[in-house]
């Protein structure tokens, strides 16, 4: 008698260490199904900004490029006399200068 309360002990503790053992993979396994959910969420969010970052360089390079065209059309003879003309009123020395007539 003594043999087989014995084996029901064995097997009811077998059972429930099988028991705690699924329960605990099942727990690890929903955890790192939440922590996987968490990092895809992460990876899209840095990768939208990634391409935001990429287009800004690419802006920022078209608008260098088009202030250094601008920095060597100031340094030209049309940039200074179109300026002197316009904002001094200066002319060059073989320029007929016309009136209108008042009246």
């Amino acid at each position: 008698m003594g043999g087989t309360a014995r084996r029901y002990t064995d097997q009811s503790g077998n059972r429930l260490a099988m028991i705690t053992v699924s329960v605990v993979v099942v727990c690890m396994a929903l955890v790192v199904n939440i922590k996987v959910g968490a990092l895809r969420r992460k990876r899209a969010f840095y990768r939208e900004k990634e391409q935001a970052l990429v287009r800004l360089v690419e802006e920022e390079k078209q608008r260098a490029e088009a202030l250094e065209q601008y920095r060597i059309y100031v340094q030209t003879k049309e940039y200074i006399e179109k300026t002197a003309k316009e904002k001094l009123g200066l002319v060059n020395p073989d320029e007929i200068l016309l009136k209108p007539e008042q009246q």
